[in-house]
């Protein structure tokens, strides 16, 4: 388990990056939590640097969206998908488990 940080220190509508080997990026959405690999796909930027719209995130650099959910991309130019991560919150605590992927919804 990745230590995030405290659930009180993440507003909704905000994400914060957690940095490893492959970076994570954690996002509340209107109190969910959701955590996809940070790198878009398409080119290296950082997602939680990008714009956050319902549960879609939108690149910084060339408006690729991912679904938080699912890690899809919804159109071009990113084609492949960014894994999803298992979030939990423990004690007030967020915690990512980057071994298991999420898969869907």
């Amino acid at each position: 388990m990745i230590p995030v940080c405290a659930l009180q220190d993440l507003p909704a509508g905000e994400a914060v990056r957690i940095a490893g080997d492959v970076p994570i990026a954690v996002f509340n959405v209107d109190g969910t939590l959701y955590a996809i690999d940070d790198t878009c796909t398409h080119q290296d930027a950082s997602l939680a640097d990008g714009w956050l719209e319902g549960c879609f995130v939108e690149c910084p650099l060339h408006a690729s969206c991912f679904d938080l959910r699912t890690g899809a991309p919804s159109g071009l130019p990113a084609k492949n998908p960014v894994r999803t991560h298992h979030v939990v919150v423990v004690d007030g605590h967020i915690y990512v488990d980057a071994a298991v992927e999420r898969v869907g919804v």
